[in-house]
């Protein structure tokens, strides 16, 4: 991978993991995705209008079914992120979410395509099994048995960051193939796909306009701020996906993990920590070892 590419990843990574923990530790209602997109639209607008203005005229029905499908696959992902959040800890949903597309690719390719993992490829399948297990917890997952309350966390962590990973994976595979292959510019397949999220969400808003109010007056620090980095964050990816393999910059991302378990577990004031630091780091490395394979 070229540098710059590399370089346009870890700060797309910094970035996304301090989005997700300032989501977090907002427990960002279900009306948090409505106001994040409605500010993206916003802020972004002169950049993504200028664009648009060259480019939107020369698409057709290819590149517009490519948008929408990301527009659906990037809704789902934040509502069921975010249904992670609120149902367990960060250093459990994020890392687990962040590490399962590529494993599920892996399995997807052997089971499917007839390709072989190689023993390094199977070393990654291994590193991201442990990791998600110490992320869950590690050991004390037997002592979980016996706490109903702690187990239900656990595994609720886990099932939605597995089920936020399978989205992350759709999205991404869409999103590369437009930039890559269709030429894109990555700006606008951030700024439009955002944009065609939001007549999905306004029939939710809607029917609960006095909730919308009252969750934007607690919760549109966050909300702005998701705004300002967040479309930064996945625009340099997608540009880094222009200049090299999808296959390594997509693991590449996962190093967020890191950063998620460290700075999340001290700001949140989550337990484990340590433990959590050392699985994301398996996790990180098993993604890696699978994009080398």
């Amino acid at each position: 991978m070229p540098l710059t590419a590399l370089a346009l990843v870890l700060v797309a990574a910094l970035l996304h993991a301090s989005w997700n923990i300032v989501a977090k530790k907002s427990n960002g209602s279900r009306h948090f995705v409505m106001m994040g997109a409605l500010m993206i639209m916003v802020l972004w607008a002169p950049l993504g209008l200028v664009l648009a203005w060259q480019q939107v005229p020369a698409w057709g029905w290819r590149e517009w079914a490519l948008l929408l499908a990301s527009a659906l696959a990037h809704l789902l992902y934040f509502n069921v992120l975010l249904a992670g959040y609120r149902a367990s800890d960060l250093t459990v949903v994020y890392p687990v979410a962040r590490g399962t597309g590529p494993l599920v690719s892996s399995f997807v390719a052997v089971l499917l395509l007839g390709e072989t993992l190689g023993a390094r490829g199977a070393a990654g399948v291994l590193g991201i099994a442990g990791g998600v297990f110490l992320i869950a917890g590690g050991p004390k997952l037997w002592s979980a048995a016996h706490d109903p309350r702690q187990r239900t966390r656990l595994r609720a962590g886990v099932a939605w960051g597995a089920a936020t990973g399978l989205l992350i994976a759709t999205y991404t595979v869409i999103d590369g193939y437009a930039v890559k292959v269709m030429l894109m510019s990555p700006i606008l397949v951030d700024w439009v796909g955002n944009v065609l999220r939001i007549p999905f969400m306004l029939p939710a808003v809607l029917a609960d306009r006095p909730g919308f109010v009252r969750d934007l007056k607690t919760q549109w620090r966050a909300a702005l701020l998701l705004a300002a980095i967040s479309p930064v964050s996945y625009t340099l990816v997608l540009y880094a996906v222009q200049m090299a393999p999808l296959s390594h910059v997509a693991p590449a991302r996962e190093v967020s993990m890191l950063f998620a378990a460290l700075i999340g577990g001290r700001l949140l004031g989550e337990t484990d920590r340590g433990l959590r630091l050392i699985g994301a780091a398996c996790i990180a490395a098993g993604v890696m070892a699978l994009a080398w394979a």
